[in-house]
């Protein structure tokens, strides 16, 4: 199970991950320094749980592309 986390952090973080895909990575220091550029007046607890919620999804997207990847080459060499 994920850790919960309140539904303004999830729609904000999922918002930003729409508008600019390519500013964050899985790096939570960075992340928390672009969430700070990109939102403006939001307190820091506010903006490291953001940041948090973004690194962990990033990370999850990652593992799940290496995933597929690992399975079409086990597929790709049995064959």
């Amino acid at each position: 199970m994920g850790k919960v986390r309140p539904a303004y952090i999830k729609r904000i973080g999922r918002a930003l991950m729409e508008q600019y895909p390519d500013r964050f990575s899985d790096d939570f220091e960075h992340n928390k320094r672009v969430v700070g550029q990109l939102v403006e007046g939001v307190s820091k607890r506010v903006r490291n749980r953001i940041a948090g919620y973004i690194t962990s999804q990033i990370k999850r997207l990652k593992e799940a592309g290496e995933g597929e990847e690992s399975v079409k080459t086990s597929e790709e060499g049995g064959s």
